[in-house]
């Protein structure tokens, strides 16, 4: 068991550690479920000794049987050659057997001895064996040694060798070991190596059957270097071939005892190839631990392949910089008076002049209107424990009939939902004023003034687009005459969060939001917003910046699953910056993503599922999940539907990983982008501000938060930023809203 690290830095393959442990020899001969029970105990416990098992990482399996190989994970035992690997069990048996036997006959009769042998090898050379590895037989290293024995007998039987007598270690199989040939070979002591083993294998030598022993070693290893060179130069000139080149340069990774220890077996064999494969250029490399390195490597190369699909993914720091300054130039042409209109995000105004200050306090009403249905809240804000309290709230639901009716008929709606409210808060007889959360595409012109640009979310009501909003729901109450509201203040939900935050944390000057949309919020000086008024003082600006990219800026960085994604949504074209990082959208390119891996037959065993190939399918919840443990991979993917492994379990969760990832790393861009502008307008060496954040995917997502504020410290070193997460931005925020700007009504 070994634990490899690959060091692309150093174009190093680095043995951390690593463990032998035996087999015995009843496992060997038990049932597989032992036998991998044993394995698997043992590299448990080597994980443990290396404190590794906290980790879930990738492992190449050396597998030294004849296998029949399915897939780079998937393996199946050959029952053909297990017949024959259990056929060379038996043939080694009945060789030592025959070999007893033989020594028997040696002592009766050495002519009978002789035959015997013969009669034993040919014997051996019918066995079931003889029809496999032929190739093998001619050049390897188990065979080369028995092939020089066999052809000494045969000289010495015919009188050529050691004066025609033989001993009995040459008569016995396999006692003429292979490493004797390369030790004979030796350029320099050879001769002197041959004479020990002749001595030692007990025969009767002269220094020409010396001579002549090396002479056979030779021949039968420059055989096998040359047939060795002819397979080698028929798969170089087939690479050549299939790439149509007129010229091939390669490299062949080697190993085996016979390349490394034989003195001229490895220049034989490069000599060969040269003439065999004039046109290609062939480098020898040998390898370092194959079956250890080597099975850790093709695991990383597999790693490599899964990165091939997620590398676009990946998005250097480099490259968030150059997001950063993208934005930037984006927010300067938002705030542009006249070049606001071509902008793609919108740097809208919300007259919202200042953050709290703690010292805002009383109660207020809040309305959030955002879809199906709305809320409304009752909310005091107690001054000495700096505390937003919700006294009680109310969800009252908007018919389909109504989403498409009249604007009349919805304001009238909202009106009696409010009024029925305050009667059970006892409210009625109060003029409180409220904080109103409309959350839709709005051009605000004041806080109390906001003009309906268009409906979505399923509305059509008639007679509201380019309306006054404020106005539509003052008349409603006015047309039922039995209540009142005070102010009222006009609130994006994502400046509600920052004003939710901004009074427990003074310096929060900046809301952001990912959840299932995206957006953020900043404190700007006015000077600079030149579609308002004034030179003094700051502005809460909107920046919308879920359309960041609208105008081709980040085409360089989407992927063709984000076009899937863009070109399939309700609104192609639009918000193309929210469809690469919000809840709404990821969950969807990740389900691309595997499709197109399974298509490409790199998970599930190419199979997909009815589900996995369904749009929507694939919810963004399930990321968190996913990396959150893979276990919820694995009850995920069956649910799907999906034919799945531990190796597409790890693989999904890797998937997940990098498309959350780079969620996090472009919203950092863009918050870095607001932080360092916050810092250079004010003419600071160093920012310290807080982030209001809300959202789902920011709330719920195991790493994002990490990885969005690690991110942001790269981006604006120069900034110190806190991240507070709101409690009801768009309810208790809106109240807030209200509450800031009451207060400087007040100092007017």
């Amino acid at each position: 068991v070994l634990y490899v690290r690959v060091v692309e830095e150093q174009q190093k393959v680095v043995k951390m550690d690593s463990k032998i442990c035996s087999i015995p020899q009843e496992m060997m001969l038990g049932t597989g479920e032992q036998l991998f029970d044993h394995i698997a105990q043992c590299l448990g416990e080597f994980l443990e000794s290396q404190d590794l098992k906290g980790q879930t990482l990738p492992l190449g399996f050396t597998f030294s049987f004849p296998c029949e190989q399915k897939e780079i994970d998937k393996v199946s035992h050959s029952k053909h050659t297990t017949n024959a690997q259990q056929a060379h069990d038996k043939h080694t048996t009945s060789t030592r057997q025959a070999h007893d036997k033989h020594t028997t006959n040696t002592q009766q009769a050495h002519n009978k001895h002789t035959t015997s042998t013969r009669q034993t090898h040919n014997k051996h050379t019918t066995s079931t064996q003889q029809a496999h590895n032929n190739f093998e037989k001619m050049i390897s290293g188990m065979y080369l040694g028995e092939i020089v024995r066999l052809l000494l007998v045969k000289m010495a039987e015919d009188k050529l060798l050691f004066k025609g007598e033989t001993s009995e270690a040459l008569l016995t199989p396999g006692q003429f070991e292979t490493k004797y040939i390369s030790e004979i070979e030796e350029p320099d002591s050879g001769l002197e190596n041959a004479q020990k083993i002749l001595t030692a294998l007990g025969l009767n030598w002269d220094p020409v059957d010396a001579c002549v022993v090396r002479l056979v070693c030779d021949t039968i290893s420059s055989r096998s270097a040359c047939l060795c060179a002819a397979a080698l130069a028929t798969i170089s000139n087939r690479i050549r071939v299939n790439r149509g080149l007129d010229h091939l340069k390669t490299t062949v990774g080697v190993d085996g005892t016979v390349y490394r220890k034989h003195p001229n077996f490895s220049e034989e064999l490069q000599a060969a190839v040269r003439l065999l494969a004039p046109e290609c250029d062939i480098t020898f490399l040998v390898s370092e631990d194959g079956s250890g390195k080597g099975a850790a490597m093709v695991t990383a190369v597999a790693q490599r392949i899964v990165e091939k699909y997620l590398e676009p993914f990946r998005l250097s720091l480099e490259k968030l910089k150059e997001v950063s300054v993208r934005l930037k130039k984006d927010l300067i042409r938002g705030l542009g008076k006249h070049s606001h209109h071509r902008a793609a995000v919108k740097m809208l105004p919300t007259f919202v002049r200042a953050t709290p200050d703690g010292t805002e306090k009383g109660d207020y009403l809040a309305l959030d209107l955002g879809g199906t249905n709305f809320r409304v809240l009752y909310v005091r804000v107690v001054e000495e424990q700096q505390k937003v309290v919700k006294m009680d709230s109310k969800i009252c639901s908007i018919p389909q009939e109504m989403m498409l009716g009249t604007g009349e008929q919805l304001f009238d709606h909202i009106a009696q939902c409010l009024g029925e409210f305050l009667e059970s808060q006892d409210l009625k007889g109060q003029t409180l004023p409220l904080g109103f959360t409309f959350s839709f595409p709005c051009e605000q012109k004041e806080i109390d003034k906001s003009i309906l640009i268009r409906w979505t979310k399923g509305f059509s009501c008639s007679g509201v687009e380019g309306q006054d909003v404020v106005k539509l729901l003052k008349e409603a109450i006015h047309r039922r005459g039995d209540y009142d509201i005070g102010s009222v203040a006009m609130v994006n939900d994502t400046v509600g969060t920052m004003m939710s935050c901004g009074y427990r944390d003074q310096s929060c000057e900046i809301g952001m939001i990912i959840g299932t949309g995206t957006n953020a919020c900043y404190m700007e000086e006015i000077k600079n917003v030149k579609r308002v008024e004034g030179e003094d003082g700051r502005m809460c600006i909107n920046t919308e910046w879920g359309g960041f990219g609208d105008d081709g800026s980040l085409k360089d960085i989407l992927t063709e699953f984000d076009e899937v994604v863009d070109q399939t949504s309700i609104n192609p074209g639009v918000h193309t910056f929210e469809k690469m990082i919000s809840g709404m959208y990821l969950g969807e390119i990740v389900r691309l993503l595997l499709v197109k891996m399974a298509e490409d037959k790199l998970l599930f065993k190419g199979e997909t599922s009815e589900a996995l190939l369904t749009p929507g399918q694939f919810e963004t919840k399930y990321i968190s999940e996913i990396e959150d443990g893979l276990e919820n991979a694995q009850k995920i993917l069956t649910a799907l539907g999906l034919n799945w492994d531990p190796v597409d379990a790890c693989v999904v969760r890797l998937v997940c990983d990098t498309i959350s990832s780079r969620s996090a790393r472009l919203c950092a861009a863009a918050l870095a982008t607001i932080s360092n502008r916050i810092r250079v307008n004010r003419g600071l060496d160093h920012l310290k501000t807080t982030v209001g954040v809300d959202g789902t995917v920011y709330r719920k997502h195991p790493n994002f938060s990490e990885e969005l504020q690690a991110a942001v410290r790269l981006l604006a070193p120069k900034c110190d930023i806190t991240f507070l997460v709101s409690e009801d931005g768009s309810g208790k925020g809106a109240a807030m809203v209200t509450a800031v700007a009451q207060r400087i009504q007040s100092i007017k």
